[in-house]
């Protein structure tokens, strides 16, 4: 496994850091105070192709490998300090994207992915319920056959980009089917008789709002089931896959600026006549911080390379997505520390990294749930 980068790879990591750096930190501060998607950042996305990336050209994409997606939403880690948008990009390929790409038909191929990939349409999936299903299996949100269609009813909750979204893949149960306790996928579109949301606020990734979806006798038409009936779990899977292995990739560039960060500060600051670098507790913290860093990237890029070899990643994207969603909260914590009083303060921009990082730990599974996946490869 050679997990160094190309030529245009690195060039194209320069490029994305460059258009980040310049394009999409302009007053995070205030967005994220006031809860604010920053549109205007997704729209300069969609131009340089972000949200395009995995998509083959024929629909319009950058058709780029999955080593190269890693690669670029690293380098918007390194370069964005916007997790949230960073965290709805992710949202919009993995859950709406990826699953139109892979099961639509091309009718569907036709009206979505365009849209979804130049920024004017904003893509979420749907599964996670106030009382959820155990994977993907009964769920309360109910399908029912009518007609030519479907009528949808039910509630999802803690759906991303839902506040702003415009296409919904939505997952429920079909009433009346032999498969009703399996889940079915369907395309739901914004302003759809009978579909509302009501918006949550949260502890972090401000800019990219939460919202709680309801459906009530909403008519779907059969040209919008995605897939097969009772093909949700198989999609589903499909889009945890990628997102285990993208989502944190952002998380990676993070962790690599914040460990700057933190040496250029231990090395200015001075106390009792020296940097505090010098000091032992400094420099572990440090120290720790970049092993974390290596450690993950090892992990993060064997998951992308088995899939680029189209090898099952499964099991190393849940190892991935454990070790990294909690080696950045902790080294969070542990930049907070180096600076100090100065890392609890709002304009260091420290204390939002670890309420950002924080929700992490729920990404594509909680920690504990990834926990026990990892466990069941040995038959416990």
């Amino acid at each position: 496994m050679d997990f160094a980068w190309t030529d245009e790879q690195l060039a194209f990591r320069k490029e994305v850091i460059g258009f980040a750096r310049a394009e999409l930190n302009g007053d995070m501060i205030q967005r994220d105070l006031e809860e604010e998607f920053f549109q205007e950042g997704w729209n300069r996305c969609a131009k340089f192709g972000i949200q395009g990336l995995p998509i083959s050209p024929e629909w319009g994409g950058g058709g780029a490998d999955v080593l190269t997606v890693v690669c670029a939403l690293e380098a918007l880690g390194y370069g964005c300090r916007d997790n949230g948008l960073l965290f709805a990009l992710n949202a919009h390929m993995w859950g709406a994207e990826v699953p139109i790409l892979t099961f639509g038909t091309d009718l569907q191929k036709q009206r979505y992915l365009p849209r979804l990939i130049n920024g004017e349409w904003t893509g979420v999936h749907a599964m996670t319920e106030p009382s959820p299903g155990v994977g993907g299996q009964n769920l309360q949100t109910r399908a029912s056959r009518q007609g030519n269609g479907y009528v949808l009813n039910g509630c999802k909750a803690f759906i991303a980009n839902a506040a702003d979204a415009d296409v919904v893949v939505v997952y429920a149960s079909l009433e009346g089917s032999a498969d009703s306790n399996r889940a079915t996928a369907f395309i739901l579109e914004k302003g759809t008789a009978g579909f509302t949301l009501t918006r949550k606020r949260q502890m972090g990734l401000r800019s990219s709002p939460m919202a709680e979806l309801s459906f009530a006798g909403c008519e779907i038409p059969a040209e919008n089931l995605l897939g097969r009936e009772g093909d949700g779990l198989a999609i589903f899977d499909e889009c945890a896959e990628w997102q285990r292995i993208c989502v944190l990739a952002s998380y990676l560039g993070t962790m690599q600026r914040l460990l700057e960060t933190s040496v250029t500060y231990a090395r200015e600051r001075k106390q009792f006549g020296q940097a505090i670098g010098k000091f032992p507790a400094v420099a572990a913290k440090i120290a720790d911080m970049e092993v974390r860093l290596e450690s993950a990237r090892l992990l993060l890029y064997k998951a992308a390379w088995l899939k680029s070899q189209g090898k099952d990643s499964t099991r190393e994207a849940a190892i991935a997505n454990l070790y990294l969603s909690e080696a950045s909260i902790q080294s969070c914590m542990d930049a907070m520390q180096v600076h100090g009083g100065y890392g609890y303060m709002t304009e260091y921009q420290l204390e939002r990294e670890l309420r950002d990082a924080i929700s992490a730990k729920t990404f594509s599974g909680t920690s504990e749930a990834q926990r026990m996946n990892i466990a069941g490869w040995h038959g416990l």
